[in-house]
């Protein structure tokens, strides 16, 4: 008799595997990655642009090229958008953010920087992951402007239609 709840399947070809995997295999242990001077490092992407971050453990300072936070954000949303991984990992105030940022818009740098923190944070405290990878915080959003096309007014805008 079959059970029915059973989870637990074994591949045909390959008895000595459950589930898709080999049995004798090791999950995948994240370690800690920082530098001599106890920063973590992390590259973050958003459209075009493209933001370098590094972390410390510290008082919660943000500076964005050379700029005081609050000062390089001005609005509230893109604020919110770069806090998201601190909020979501309980570290807000514990860490101190240095980044550089360049290419595209304000919307854009800040999605760069948010990628670039979470998988800087990644790099301080593997045990992070779950959270950020649930959150959707260390997925880069691959979504950039089409291209324009020939015989059209933008990517898909056409011109004005005449019937005669």
């Amino acid at each position: 008799m079959v059970a029915e709840n059973n989870l637990e399947t074994v591949d045909i070809k390959n008895p000595e595997t459950t589930n898709g995997y080999p049995e004798n295999e090791q999950a995948v242990v994240y370690e800690k990655k920082v530098d001599n001077l106890g920063r973590a490092y992390a590259t973050g992407k958003r459209k075009n642009a493209v933001a370098r971050v590094w972390i410390k453990p510290g008082s919660g300072k943000v500076t964005v090229n050379g700029k005081e936070f609050e000062i390089f954000f001005a609005r509230p949303v893109l604020r919110m958008i770069v806090q998201q991984p601190l909020d979501a990992t309980d570290n807000r105030g514990s860490f101190d953010i240095f980044c550089t940022v360049s290419g595209g818009g304000l919307s854009g740098q800040a999605g760069a920087i948010r990628h670039g923190i979470s998988k800087a944070l990644l790099n301080f405290e593997p045990q992070n992951r779950a959270v950020l990878k649930s959150g959707g915080f260390l997925t880069r959003d691959s979504r950039v402007v089409e291209r324009k096309k020939y015989g059209r007014a933008k990517a898909r805008k056409s011109f004005q239609f005449s019937k005669r």
